[in-house]
Order: C-alpha cells, then structure tokens, then sequence
C-alpha cells in the first residue's frame, strides 16, 4: 500500500528494553521486523545476521526455502506469507492457469465473476499505479471463505502467520474520488471488511496461524484500528508519525496520539503492532519515531525504518539503540507538558515533543543525571516540536 500522511491512550503495558536474545530472560525488548517482499537475493550470512535479532519476517508464498532457512536460524523467529486481501492479479495467470504460489488468496482466473467488485459504469476497479491488480469483494462470504481456505491450505506447517495486505477504510482506495457500487461510502467499505476478519477467524486459529493486517490510515477514521485488530493478532502501519525528513505527525486529533495509541492498546490485548516510519536515516525523525516507539512499546511492538516506499528488500539498518537495556518501567507514559510526553524506566528516561515542527523547545528537567544518545552526562533535555529523546543511566 502507498498512503502518506481517542484522547490520548496512556494505559500501556510494561516493557523493558533489551536484545532480543535476552528476551526469554528478561521479559521484554525492542523487537523489529523484516518486511523481504520483493524476492530479492539473500546470502548465508545475510539469513544468519537478520535472522538472530529480528523477531518477524514477511515473505512471498514462493519464499518456503528461505523461510525454512529462517526457521533453522532462528527457531523462535515468526514469519509471516504475504496475501493480499483486497485484490487478484492477472500477471499471476499464464494461459488461463494461475500460479500456484500467488500473492493473493485467489488467483485471477479461477475467481468467480461475482468476486470482483465494479463501478456505477459495470467495470471492473483496478488499483490505480498498480497494474493488473484487481480489486475484490471482501464482503462477499464465498470470496471470504475461498480466500481465507486458500491461505489456509497453501501455508498452515510452512509458515507461522499471514501478513494481509490492504486492510482498506475508504471506499474510493486506489481510485481517488470513486467508491465500488457495492460499497459506497466509507463505513460500508469498513463493514465489508469487518466482516471479512470475523467471517474468517476461526479459520486462521485452528490452522495455528498469526494474522496482522496493513491498517495504514487508521488514524484518520476513529476507532477504525481497534475495531479491525479485534478480530486479528495484531495490525501493521505502514505510514507512522514520520513520513520523511521534515514531514513528520504531530499532534491533533488524528495525529501523533491516534498512532501512538495503535500500540498501547494492541499491548494492552497482547497484540503485535508493526510500525514504519519513513525518512533516510536522518537524525531527528529517527529519534522522533524511536522513542514515540518507546513509549507504549511492551513485549509484541515492533519497529522498523523504511528510506523509499514498496522498497521491500534487504533488511533495514539495525540501530545500536535497539541494544540499550532501559529496565523495567516505573508506570506508563504521562504528559509533562501541553503534548510533551515521559516515560520512566529503571535504566532511563524516554522524552518526547510532539508539538509542531518549528516550535518551540520545552525543557524537561531530570532527578539525576543520565546520559543523552551521544553519551554526554545531562540534568534536563531541550526538546523542541516533533522530537524524541532516549536517555539512559547506571542501575
């Protein structure tokens, strides 16, 4: 998906900051993910490297060799098969035959006519920017349970969950200004989905298989999140509070708390949440979104940075700080100013402005010194508008 950019929920669990190889110990950790969508090449020591410190990986139905290499590497490490819920694709069908590892749940030419959902004009809707993606009815029950029986079939004892793509909320997705007949407004395109994910469930717990949909855009619809995660293990988005160098979320009424509020409640459920900002490396939208993170983190959030959008390949840079071990936290996180936010942990202090790009500082004062991110010894952080500090101390 491409998308760019209730109060403030505060009742987040514990988390402890640690590797992931201390998890087991220890309770919790910063956990990140492998979105590796685009096939490409991998080697020995690439599979050995990310496979040791991620904690989810998503790949492609055809992809059963690599997940058993993922498997052998790392035992506990789940990985999740791409499906797309919302469309078939004609490229998957060669002759009138369709692939047989499809990134769909239904391939294109054995769908049935009526699965395919039309304008007010009778034709068919095709993802705009995205050829040969055809987009289907997901209320309809017969195309939910051929999808989910499909998925279910072609992936229960290779792979430990399914990663469904385009969890929609408006009904005109991927063709501006045009809903499809069946669905004409938004909430109707939502209840169709709503339907999908309940009509479907039992179906991916008997299989023992995990679900986490795409559900990048929640933000703008209230309650829209919660109301898709309840009938799944958890919710990825794709778009989270930084969306470039200099084009980062900050709050309102659809902004920074709606977001950060996707992972405490998915914590507070025992729910994976996967979040992904978006900026080249620079330093604050790093910092902005890590410790936005850190927040409402518990033992099933997971992050990881993104530079150029679809780019589904290698795995992201692994940050030294997702190996600080902050300890237990001393309570949830609070507000110490107007949209100023803290968290306290045993080992550290999380510190986040989610004021305005430009506005200005708010200075945070600190019980005792810590040290910043460039380990420098300090008593209180200047912060100004959308930006995060991680501070660490002895303990």
């Amino acid at each position: 998906m491409r998308f760019i950019g209730y109060s403030i929920l505060v009742a987040a669990l514990a988390v402890t900051v640690v590797p992931a190889a201390q998890a087991e110990e220890e309770g919790g950790t910063t956990q990140s993910y492998w979105l590796h969508m685009n096939s490409t090449p991998t080697t020995e020591k690439m599979i050995s490297t990310e496979a040791s410190r991620r904690d989810y990986v998503v790949l492609n139905a055809w992809e059963t060799d690599l997940a058993k290499q993922l498997h052998a590497a790392n035992p506990k490490i789940q990985i999740f098969v791409y499906k797309d819920l919302s469309s078939t694709r004609s490229y998957a069908c060669q002759n009138g035959v369709d692939d047989t590892d499809l990134p769909t749940g239904v391939g294109y030419c054995e769908a049935d006519p009526s699965w395919f959902l039309v304008g007010e004009d009778g034709q068919r809707f095709e993802y705009d920017g995205y050829e040969g993606h055809w987009q289907m009815d997901v209320g309809n029950p017969d195309y939910q349970n051929a999808w989910a029986d499909k998925v279910v079939e072609s992936s229960r004892g290779v792979f430990d969950g399914v990663f469904m793509d385009n969890a929609l909320f408006a009904c005109d997705t991927y063709h501006d200004g045009v809903c499809p007949a069946a669905y004409p407004t938004d909430e109707a395109m939502r209840d169709a989905y709503r339907a999908m994910f309940a009509n479907t469930r039992q179906k991916f717990v008997d299989a023992g298989l995990k679900t986490v949909a795409n559900m990048s855009n929640a933000r703008l619809h209230e309650g829209a999140w919660d109301s898709y995660v309840e009938y799944l293990d958890g919710g990825f988005d794709e778009w989270w509070l930084t969306f470039g160098d200099k084009d980062l979320l900050s709050e309102y009424p659809e902004g920074w708390s709606r977001q950060v509020a996707q992972i405490a409640a998915d914590e507070a459920k025992g729910k994976i949440t996967w979040v992904q900002p978006h900026h080249s490396g620079a330093e604050q939208p790093f910092r902005y979104a890590f410790a936005s993170y850190l927040l409402a983190a518990g033992s099933h959030a997971a992050i990881s940075e993104i530079q150029e959008t679809d780019r589904y390949d290698d795995a992201a840079a692994w940050r030294p700080e997702y190996d600080w071990n902050l300890g237990e936290p001393a309570a949830p996180y609070y507000e110490v100013a107007a949209n100023v936010f803290r968290r306290d942990f045993a080992c550290g202090t999380v510190l986040v402005n989610a004021n305005k790009t430009g506005s200005s500082a708010v200075t945070v004062r600190l019980p005792e010194a810590q040290k910043n991110e460039k380990g420098a010894s300090v008593r209180s952080v200047s912060l100004p508008g959308t930006t995060g500090s991680v501070l660490r101390k002895a303990c």
